[in-house]
């Protein structure tokens, strides 16, 4: 399915102007839009979310001539409604408030600086009310090796992080045993027939260059040693899961 196609942000007002910043950066998430006491969705986002969780659809203000569809939920109850959104598939791009409007005004600025602070996927939740109590959300990431994969799950609810090398055949029976949330793998992995039973799971994403230097990084190590032996495509599949989590979790990375 195409993705609709949102005119140019010339023109915005200077908060519409951060939306659209937001949109650019996560073009597959619905962007939540801090306005005071609300979240607001624009443009098709409102219209997707209004659809999926029975919100009415009004307009805020006009750009570029025409009317900017928009729909909004209180801040107070975001949590259920982020939950419902998860569960009917969507992934979700929090964009915050990042000062009080009294510090926007004194750096005479033309609107409150807002920033896309964490990204909810259903492979990254740590909230009660959004987990299922039945089951870990496990995030996993698969790459390919010398004759064999490297996978590594993480529930980040509960920190847990394990990896493992097996060989192409075992790759199903693994994700039966997972029964993951959410799968990470690279482009060229998309077509493997094993995964044709989690097509609405898979998420495309690059593996970094570096994998090892990534993981060390994120302990605070200066290398692996004390961590045991990896294979190659063992680091390849941390490697892609670590750098999903810091994309959608920002500032609050969780220990694992």
């Amino acid at each position: 399915m195409s993705r609709p196609v949102l005119p140019s942000a010339e023109g915005a007002t200077p908060a519409l102007a951060q939306w659209f910043a937001a949109k650019a950066a996560h073009p597959d998430a619905l962007v939540f839009f801090r306005m005071g006491d609300f979240f607001e969705l624009f443009f098709d986002d409102a219209v997707r979310a209004g659809d999926a969780l029975g919100l009415a659809v009004s307009h805020r203000g006009e750009h570029q001539g025409r009317p900017v569809p928009m729909a909004g939920v209180p801040v107070h109850a975001l949590e259920n409604y982020l939950a419902r959104l998860i569960r009917a598939g969507f992934r979700v791009a929090l964009c915050d408030q990042r000062e009080t409007p009294e510090q926007a005004k004194a750096r005479r600025a033309p609107t409150i600086r807002r920033e896309v602070v964490r990204l909810v996927t259903p492979g990254t939740l740590t909230e009660d009310a959004l987990l299922d109590g039945a089951r870990p959300a496990w995030l996993l990431a698969l790459a390919q090796g010398e004759g064999e994969w490297g996978a590594a799950w993480i529930d980040l609810s509960t920190g847990a992080f394990a990896t493992e090398t097996l060989p192409e055949a075992e790759i199903a029976s693994l994700l039966a045993r997972i029964d993951p949330a959410e799968i990470l793998l690279p482009p060229a992995l998309l077509a493997q027939p094993a995964l044709a039973p989690w097509r609405d799971r898979l998420v495309e994403r690059d593996a970094p260059r570096d994998p090892a230097r990534r993981l060390a990084e994120f302990y605070g190590v200066a290398g692996l040693d004390g961590f045991g032996r990896f294979t190659a495509a063992e680091l390849a599949a941390c490697g892609l899961a670590l750098d999903y989590v810091r994309a959608t979790q920002g500032e609050a990375a969780p220990r694992l």
